[in-house]
Protein backbone atom coordinates (compact mmCIF):
# COMPACT_ATOMS: atom_id res chain seq x y z
CA UNK A 1 0.00 0.00 0.00
CA UNK A 2 1.35 3.45 -0.88
CA UNK A 3 2.03 6.13 1.71
CA UNK A 4 -0.92 8.14 0.36
CA UNK A 5 -3.36 5.28 0.82
CA UNK A 6 -1.93 4.39 4.21
CA UNK A 7 -2.26 7.97 5.45
CA UNK A 8 -5.80 8.27 4.12
CA UNK A 9 -6.85 5.04 5.79
CA UNK A 10 -5.22 6.01 9.09
CA UNK A 11 -7.02 9.36 9.04
CA UNK A 12 -10.35 7.73 8.25
CA UNK A 13 -9.84 5.27 11.11
CA UNK A 14 -8.94 8.06 13.53
CA UNK A 15 -12.01 10.01 12.49
CA UNK A 16 -14.25 7.14 13.54
CA UNK A 17 -13.38 8.01 17.15
CA UNK A 18 -15.17 11.35 16.90
CA UNK A 19 -18.49 11.36 18.69
CA UNK A 20 -20.94 14.11 19.53
CA UNK A 21 -19.66 13.95 23.12
CA UNK A 22 -16.05 14.33 21.96
CA UNK A 23 -16.97 17.35 19.86
CA UNK A 24 -18.92 18.91 22.71
CA UNK A 25 -15.95 18.45 25.05
CA UNK A 26 -13.46 19.96 22.59
CA UNK A 27 -15.69 22.94 21.85
CA UNK A 28 -16.23 23.53 25.55
CA UNK A 29 -12.48 23.49 26.19
CA UNK A 30 -11.87 25.97 23.35
CA UNK A 31 -14.62 28.33 24.41
CA UNK A 32 -13.45 28.33 28.01
CA UNK A 33 -9.94 29.20 26.78
CA UNK A 34 -11.31 32.07 24.69
CA UNK A 35 -13.35 33.30 27.65
CA UNK A 36 -10.22 33.20 29.79
CA UNK A 37 -8.24 35.10 27.14
CA UNK A 38 -10.92 37.79 26.91
CA UNK A 39 -10.24 38.76 30.51
CA UNK A 40 -6.62 39.61 29.71
CA UNK A 41 -7.01 40.86 26.15
CA UNK A 42 -9.86 43.27 26.84
CA UNK A 43 -10.39 45.50 23.80
CA UNK A 44 -6.85 44.94 22.56
CA UNK A 45 -6.00 42.35 19.90
CA UNK A 46 -3.70 39.36 20.34
CA UNK A 47 -0.53 39.14 18.27
CA UNK A 48 -0.36 36.86 15.25
CA UNK A 49 1.53 34.19 17.18
CA UNK A 50 2.38 33.42 20.76
CA UNK A 51 5.61 33.87 22.68
CA UNK A 52 6.09 31.11 25.22
CA UNK A 53 2.42 30.29 24.80
CA UNK A 54 1.16 33.84 25.39
CA UNK A 55 -0.12 36.35 22.87
CA UNK A 56 1.20 39.89 23.02
CA UNK A 57 -1.46 42.59 23.17
CA UNK A 58 -1.59 45.18 20.40
CA UNK A 59 -3.84 47.46 18.40
CA UNK A 60 -5.83 46.45 15.32
CA UNK A 61 -2.83 46.63 12.99
CA UNK A 62 -2.09 43.14 11.68
CA UNK A 63 -3.45 40.83 8.97
CA UNK A 64 -4.48 38.29 11.62
CA UNK A 65 -6.86 40.31 13.80
CA UNK A 66 -9.97 38.96 12.11
CA UNK A 67 -9.20 35.49 13.42
CA UNK A 68 -9.65 36.68 17.00
CA UNK A 69 -12.95 38.39 16.18
CA UNK A 70 -14.02 35.30 14.23
CA UNK A 71 -13.43 33.18 17.32
CA UNK A 72 -15.59 35.55 19.34
CA UNK A 73 -18.42 35.19 16.81
CA UNK A 74 -18.06 31.39 16.80
CA UNK A 75 -18.14 31.33 20.60
CA UNK A 76 -21.23 33.52 20.66
CA UNK A 77 -23.04 31.34 18.14
CA UNK A 78 -22.19 28.22 20.17
CA UNK A 79 -23.22 29.60 23.55
CA UNK A 80 -25.39 32.70 23.05
CA UNK A 81 -23.28 34.18 25.85
CA UNK A 82 -23.51 37.94 25.40
CA UNK A 83 -20.00 38.56 26.73
CA UNK A 84 -18.68 37.19 23.41
CA UNK A 85 -21.18 39.30 21.47
CA UNK A 86 -20.35 42.48 23.33
CA UNK A 87 -16.61 42.17 22.73
CA UNK A 88 -17.16 41.26 19.07
CA UNK A 89 -19.24 44.42 18.70
CA UNK A 90 -16.45 46.50 20.24
CA UNK A 91 -14.05 44.87 17.76
CA UNK A 92 -16.36 45.97 14.95
CA UNK A 93 -15.88 49.59 15.94
CA UNK A 94 -12.13 49.12 15.66
CA UNK A 95 -12.43 47.47 12.23
CA UNK A 96 -14.52 50.40 11.00
CA UNK A 97 -11.96 52.89 12.26
CA UNK A 98 -9.21 50.91 10.55
CA UNK A 99 -11.07 51.11 7.25
CA UNK A 100 -11.81 54.81 7.59
CA UNK A 101 -8.12 55.55 8.24
CA UNK A 102 -6.86 52.98 5.73
CA UNK A 103 -4.61 51.78 8.53
CA UNK A 104 -2.15 49.02 7.49
CA UNK A 105 -4.38 47.90 4.61
CA UNK A 106 -1.89 47.99 1.73
CA UNK A 107 -2.09 44.23 1.28
CA UNK A 108 -4.43 41.54 -0.01
CA UNK A 109 -5.41 40.12 3.41
CA UNK A 110 -8.61 42.16 3.54
CA UNK A 111 -10.74 39.02 3.48
CA UNK A 112 -8.94 37.53 6.47
CA UNK A 113 -9.77 40.74 8.30
CA UNK A 114 -13.29 41.55 7.15
CA UNK A 115 -14.95 38.24 6.26
CA UNK A 116 -14.41 37.19 9.87
CA UNK A 117 -15.48 40.54 11.35
CA UNK A 118 -17.99 42.38 9.15
CA UNK A 119 -19.03 39.29 7.19
CA UNK A 120 -19.68 37.24 10.29
CA UNK A 121 -21.23 40.19 12.09
CA UNK A 122 -23.73 40.84 9.33
CA UNK A 123 -24.72 37.18 9.04
CA UNK A 124 -25.30 36.91 12.78
CA UNK A 125 -26.83 40.29 13.67
CA UNK A 126 -28.24 41.50 10.32
CA UNK A 127 -26.98 44.96 11.26
CA UNK A 128 -26.86 46.96 8.02
CA UNK A 129 -23.79 48.85 9.26
CA UNK A 130 -21.78 45.64 8.95
CA UNK A 131 -23.02 45.07 5.41
CA UNK A 132 -21.78 48.57 4.60
CA UNK A 133 -18.47 47.81 6.31
CA UNK A 134 -18.03 44.62 4.27
CA UNK A 135 -18.65 46.50 1.02
CA UNK A 136 -16.22 49.22 2.05
CA UNK A 137 -13.59 46.55 2.73
CA UNK A 138 -14.33 44.88 -0.60
CA UNK A 139 -13.60 48.20 -2.32
CA UNK A 140 -10.15 48.22 -0.69
CA UNK A 141 -9.40 44.75 -2.01
CA UNK A 142 -10.86 45.55 -5.43
CA UNK A 143 -8.51 48.52 -5.74
CA UNK A 144 -5.51 46.17 -5.61
CA UNK A 145 -6.44 44.41 -8.87
CA UNK A 146 -3.78 44.68 -11.57
CA UNK A 147 -5.42 44.55 -15.05
CA UNK A 148 -1.93 44.06 -16.48
CA UNK A 149 -1.60 40.47 -15.36
CA UNK A 150 -5.17 39.94 -14.11
CA UNK A 151 -4.38 39.48 -10.42
CA UNK A 152 -4.77 41.13 -7.03
CA UNK A 153 -1.42 42.42 -5.84
CA UNK A 154 -0.42 40.77 -2.58
CA UNK A 155 1.70 43.27 -0.72
CA UNK A 156 3.05 46.81 -0.82
CA UNK A 157 1.89 50.00 -2.44
CA UNK A 158 -0.23 49.43 -5.51
CA UNK A 159 1.94 49.02 -8.59
CA UNK A 160 5.20 48.75 -6.66
CA UNK A 161 7.50 46.95 -9.12
CA UNK A 162 9.20 44.60 -6.65
CA UNK A 163 5.79 43.60 -5.27
CA UNK A 164 4.18 42.76 -8.61
CA UNK A 165 2.97 39.35 -7.45
CA UNK A 166 0.19 37.27 -5.96
CA UNK A 167 0.37 34.63 -3.22
CA UNK A 168 -1.44 31.36 -2.57
CA UNK A 169 -3.06 32.75 0.62
CA UNK A 170 -5.16 35.08 -1.53
CA UNK A 171 -7.58 32.24 -2.26
CA UNK A 172 -9.10 32.81 1.19
CA UNK A 173 -9.58 36.53 0.57
CA UNK A 174 -11.63 36.18 -2.61
CA UNK A 175 -14.89 35.11 -0.89
CA UNK A 176 -15.13 38.68 0.43
CA UNK A 177 -15.54 39.85 -3.17
CA UNK A 178 -18.07 37.17 -4.08
CA UNK A 179 -20.08 38.08 -0.99
CA UNK A 180 -19.89 41.77 -1.91
CA UNK A 181 -21.52 41.03 -5.26
CA UNK A 182 -24.22 38.98 -3.55
CA UNK A 183 -24.99 41.79 -1.12
CA UNK A 184 -24.74 44.70 -3.58
CA UNK A 185 -25.80 43.13 -6.88
CA UNK A 186 -22.73 44.80 -8.37
CA UNK A 187 -21.01 42.18 -10.58
CA UNK A 188 -17.60 43.89 -10.56
CA UNK A 189 -16.52 42.27 -7.29
CA UNK A 190 -17.22 38.68 -8.36
CA UNK A 191 -15.86 39.30 -11.85
CA UNK A 192 -12.58 40.53 -10.40
CA UNK A 193 -12.37 37.64 -7.97
CA UNK A 194 -12.91 35.18 -10.81
CA UNK A 195 -10.12 36.75 -12.90
CA UNK A 196 -7.67 36.54 -10.02
CA UNK A 197 -8.76 32.98 -9.21
CA UNK A 198 -8.07 31.69 -12.71
CA UNK A 199 -4.76 33.54 -12.91
CA UNK A 200 -3.74 31.92 -9.63
CA UNK A 201 -4.78 28.42 -10.70
CA UNK A 202 -2.57 28.66 -13.79
CA UNK A 203 0.51 30.13 -12.10
CA UNK A 204 1.09 29.51 -8.41
CA UNK A 205 -0.03 25.88 -8.63
CA UNK A 206 2.68 23.76 -10.26
CA UNK A 207 2.02 21.07 -12.87
CA UNK A 208 2.51 18.37 -10.23
CA UNK A 209 -0.25 19.94 -8.06
CA UNK A 210 2.14 21.37 -5.48
CA UNK A 211 2.19 25.09 -4.78
CA UNK A 212 4.55 28.01 -4.82
CA UNK A 213 4.02 30.49 -2.02
CA UNK A 214 4.16 33.48 -4.33
CA UNK A 215 4.24 34.15 -8.07
CA UNK A 216 5.68 37.16 -9.89
CA UNK A 217 4.52 38.90 -13.06
CA UNK A 218 6.29 41.19 -15.47
CA UNK A 219 4.97 44.67 -14.56
CA UNK A 220 5.37 45.92 -18.13
CA UNK A 221 3.77 43.05 -20.04
CA UNK A 222 1.69 41.43 -17.29
CA UNK A 223 3.01 38.03 -18.34
CA UNK A 224 3.71 35.39 -15.66
CA UNK A 225 7.37 35.43 -14.66
CA UNK A 226 8.32 32.94 -11.94
CA UNK A 227 7.32 31.27 -8.71
CA UNK A 228 9.15 31.89 -5.44
CA UNK A 229 8.70 31.61 -1.72
CA UNK A 230 8.50 34.07 1.13
CA UNK A 231 7.89 31.67 4.02
CA UNK A 232 8.72 28.24 2.60
CA UNK A 233 12.07 26.46 2.86
CA UNK A 234 13.01 27.23 -0.75
CA UNK A 235 11.50 28.43 -4.00
CA UNK A 236 11.09 24.81 -5.06
CA UNK A 237 9.87 23.26 -1.81
CA UNK A 238 6.28 22.74 -0.68
CA UNK A 239 5.41 25.13 2.14
CA UNK A 240 2.87 23.15 4.15
CA UNK A 241 0.56 26.04 4.93
CA UNK A 242 0.61 27.14 1.29
CA UNK A 243 -0.56 23.71 0.19
CA UNK A 244 -3.30 23.78 2.84
CA UNK A 245 -4.48 27.20 1.59
CA UNK A 246 -5.09 25.52 -1.77
CA UNK A 247 -6.94 22.61 -0.13
CA UNK A 248 -9.30 25.12 1.51
CA UNK A 249 -9.32 27.96 -1.00
CA UNK A 250 -10.40 26.06 -4.10
CA UNK A 251 -13.63 24.61 -2.67
CA UNK A 252 -14.39 27.92 -0.94
CA UNK A 253 -14.28 29.74 -4.27
CA UNK A 254 -16.01 26.95 -6.15
CA UNK A 255 -18.94 27.23 -3.77
CA UNK A 256 -19.57 30.58 -5.49
CA UNK A 257 -18.38 29.74 -9.01
CA UNK A 258 -19.59 26.15 -9.52
CA UNK A 259 -17.08 25.72 -12.34
CA UNK A 260 -17.84 22.98 -14.83
CA UNK A 261 -15.62 21.08 -14.70
CA UNK A 262 -14.37 21.52 -11.14
CA UNK A 263 -10.61 22.26 -11.21
CA UNK A 264 -9.28 18.89 -12.28
CA UNK A 265 -6.06 19.13 -10.28
CA UNK A 266 -7.86 19.55 -6.93
CA UNK A 267 -7.75 15.85 -5.95
CA UNK A 268 -4.03 15.81 -6.74
CA UNK A 269 -3.51 18.92 -4.59
CA UNK A 270 -5.14 17.15 -1.65
CA UNK A 271 -3.19 13.97 -2.38
CA UNK A 272 0.09 15.89 -2.26
CA UNK A 273 -0.82 17.25 1.17
CA UNK A 274 -1.86 13.88 2.60
CA UNK A 275 1.04 11.95 1.06
CA UNK A 276 3.58 14.27 2.69
CA UNK A 277 2.18 13.87 6.21
CA UNK A 278 4.63 12.30 8.68
CA UNK A 279 4.01 9.40 11.04
CA UNK A 280 1.79 11.36 13.43
CA UNK A 281 -0.11 12.90 10.49
CA UNK A 282 0.63 16.50 11.51
CA UNK A 283 2.86 18.24 8.94
CA UNK A 284 6.25 19.78 9.35
CA UNK A 285 6.22 23.46 8.40
CA UNK A 286 7.65 22.59 4.97
CA UNK A 287 7.45 19.24 3.19
CA UNK A 288 11.22 19.30 2.67
CA UNK A 289 11.27 17.94 6.22
CA UNK A 290 10.43 14.39 7.23
CA UNK A 291 10.64 12.16 10.27
CA UNK A 292 14.14 11.25 9.11
CA UNK A 293 15.01 14.93 8.60
CA UNK A 294 12.73 16.69 11.11
CA UNK A 295 12.01 20.33 11.83
CA UNK A 296 9.20 22.24 13.58
CA UNK A 297 5.62 21.06 13.10
CA UNK A 298 2.85 23.37 11.86
CA UNK A 299 -0.43 22.25 13.36
CA UNK A 300 -2.24 25.19 11.75
CA UNK A 301 -1.72 23.65 8.30
CA UNK A 302 -3.68 20.55 9.30
CA UNK A 303 -6.54 22.62 10.76
CA UNK A 304 -6.78 24.62 7.51
CA UNK A 305 -6.72 21.47 5.38
CA UNK A 306 -9.44 19.89 7.53
CA UNK A 307 -11.72 22.88 6.95
CA UNK A 308 -10.94 22.62 3.25
CA UNK A 309 -11.93 18.97 3.10
CA UNK A 310 -15.13 19.65 5.04
CA UNK A 311 -15.96 22.30 2.44
CA UNK A 312 -14.93 19.97 -0.40
CA UNK A 313 -17.23 17.26 0.93
CA UNK A 314 -20.23 19.51 0.27
CA UNK A 315 -19.18 19.72 -3.38
CA UNK A 316 -18.21 16.04 -3.77
CA UNK A 317 -14.78 17.30 -4.77
CA UNK A 318 -12.66 14.64 -3.04
CA UNK A 319 -13.45 11.02 -2.05
CA UNK A 320 -13.97 10.46 1.69
CA UNK A 321 -13.27 14.15 2.34
CA UNK A 322 -15.47 14.33 5.42
CA UNK A 323 -14.04 11.16 6.97
CA UNK A 324 -10.44 12.25 6.35
CA UNK A 325 -11.09 15.70 7.82
CA UNK A 326 -12.51 14.10 10.96
CA UNK A 327 -9.29 12.17 11.39
CA UNK A 328 -7.25 15.35 11.08
CA UNK A 329 -9.31 17.10 13.72
CA UNK A 330 -9.27 14.11 16.06
CA UNK A 331 -5.47 13.95 15.87
CA UNK A 332 -5.20 17.66 16.61
CA UNK A 333 -7.67 17.50 19.47
CA UNK A 334 -6.01 14.52 21.12
CA UNK A 335 -2.35 15.40 20.66
CA UNK A 336 -1.94 19.05 19.61
CA UNK A 337 -4.62 20.93 21.53
CA UNK A 338 -3.95 22.83 24.76
CA UNK A 339 -6.51 20.81 26.71
CA UNK A 340 -3.82 19.77 29.22
CA UNK A 341 -1.98 23.09 29.20
CA UNK A 342 -4.12 25.68 30.94
CA UNK A 343 -1.39 28.34 30.94
CA UNK A 344 -1.02 28.33 27.13
CA UNK A 345 -3.37 30.88 25.54
CA UNK A 346 -3.65 29.11 22.20
CA UNK A 347 -6.12 26.44 21.18
CA UNK A 348 -3.45 24.49 19.27
CA UNK A 349 0.15 23.81 20.18
CA UNK A 350 3.13 23.48 17.81
CA UNK A 351 2.43 25.99 15.07
CA UNK A 352 4.86 27.95 12.90
CA UNK A 353 4.41 31.50 11.61
CA UNK A 354 7.56 32.29 9.59
CA UNK A 355 10.42 29.87 10.24
CA UNK A 356 13.15 31.74 8.35
CA UNK A 357 12.35 34.90 10.32
CA UNK A 358 12.28 33.05 13.64
CA UNK A 359 8.64 34.04 14.17
CA UNK A 360 6.19 31.88 16.06
CA UNK A 361 8.16 28.62 15.94
CA UNK A 362 6.54 25.91 18.08
CA UNK A 363 3.96 28.41 19.27
CA UNK A 364 0.20 28.86 18.95
CA UNK A 365 -1.00 31.18 16.21
CA UNK A 366 -4.33 32.86 15.59
CA UNK A 367 -5.19 31.19 12.28
CA UNK A 368 -4.45 27.74 13.70
CA UNK A 369 -6.71 28.51 16.66
CA UNK A 370 -9.45 29.89 14.41
CA UNK A 371 -9.50 27.08 11.85
CA UNK A 372 -9.43 24.43 14.57
CA UNK A 373 -12.47 26.05 16.16
CA UNK A 374 -14.16 26.45 12.77
CA UNK A 375 -13.58 22.77 11.97
CA UNK A 376 -15.05 21.71 15.31
CA UNK A 377 -18.02 24.00 14.64
CA UNK A 378 -18.54 22.55 11.15
CA UNK A 379 -18.55 19.01 12.56
CA UNK A 380 -20.78 19.79 15.55
CA UNK A 381 -23.34 21.86 13.61
CA UNK A 382 -23.99 20.73 10.05
CA UNK A 383 -26.25 23.77 9.57
CA UNK A 384 -23.59 26.29 10.52
CA UNK A 385 -23.28 29.09 7.95
CA UNK A 386 -19.63 29.82 7.31
CA UNK A 387 -18.30 33.38 7.55
CA UNK A 388 -16.33 33.25 4.28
Amino acid sequence: MTILLENKQRLITLGESISSQWLETQLDLCIKKIEQNMLRFGEKFPSACGTNGHYRLKENDDWTNGFWTGMLWLSYEATQNESFLNLALKNMESFQERLDCHFVLDHHDIGFLYSLSAGAGYKITKNEAYKKQLLQAADVLLARFQPNGQFIQAWGKYGEEKEYRLIIDSLINLPLLFEATRLSNNPIYAATAKKHYWTLLTTVIRENATTYHTYYFNPETGKPSHGATHQGNSDHSIWARGQSWAVLGIPLNESFLHSNPFPQNYPAIVDQFIEHLPADLVPYWDFDFTDEKPSAKDSSSLAIAACGLLEASKLDAYPDADAIAKGMIYQLGEHYSTKNNEANEGLLLHGVYAYAEGKGIDEPNLWGDYFYLEALTRLANKNWQRYW
